[in-house]
């Protein structure tokens, strides 16, 4: 075999040893591609088995990046000073990331058990306070269908308020929207946040 048909017909099987050992697709390339590299480099013609030499290679080379990054977390953690580590810890403001959890709570909520119209609705009238005529404006719909709209909303969240409790589509566009909407006091990003999901 020449050096092309020899990578070719070895290159699968040695990523599969360099995947399995260091558990990342793109170091276990990086690593088989080095290994072919010095494999080339070298006098091929002292190399009793090609297979063998390969293996043997990439396996060391695996445990060589491994051995490399168990070096580099320790040295990271010994440079860590715990004082002042636990002082930046207590500084961290918390209660923005309960806001995050309350925040995908309630969308999930919001998304599980709401239509698309009705969920836009609830949002405008009872977070934003938006009133009917605001309503009607933004979502192109008469007051009544809005009342209508609102109070099917607030019935089913008030049935299902104990019982929710699975996943929801992806909301993490329409959520910071909200944040922002309410960082900004300017809801015109949430609003077409709303307008694209019906």
């Amino acid at each position: 075999m020449n050096h092309a048909q020899t990578i070719s017909h070895y290159q699968p099987m040695l990523h599969a040893i360099a995947q399995n050992l260091v558990r990342c697709t793109a170091d276990a390339e990086d690593i088989v591609q080095e290994t072919f590299l010095k494999w080339l480099s070298i006098d091929q013609t002292k190399i009793e088995n090609t297979k063998a030499y390969l293996i043997k290679a990439v396996t060391n080379n695996c445990l060589n990046h491994l051995n490399s990054l168990k070096k580099k977390k320790t040295e990271y953690l010994d440079a860590i000073h715990m004082p002042e580590f636990l002082h930046k810890a207590m500084e961290i403001n918390f209660s923005k990331m309960d806001l995050d959890a309350n925040l995908k709570a309630a969308f999930k909520v919001l998304n599980s058990k709401l239509e698309p119209l009705e969920r836009a609705v609830f949002l405008l009238k009872e977070v934003f306070d938006f009133d009917y005529e605001a309503v009607q404006t933004t979502l192109n719909k008469k007051k009544d269908h809005c009342r209508q709209l609102l109070s099917r909303a607030k019935k089913k969240l008030n049935e299902e308020r104990s019982k929710i409790n699975f996943e929801m589509p992806d909301a993490t566009q329409m959520m910071e929207s909200f944040r922002r909407a309410c960082d900004l006091n300017n809801a015109s990003d949430f609003v077409l946040a709303l307008k694209n999901d019906l």
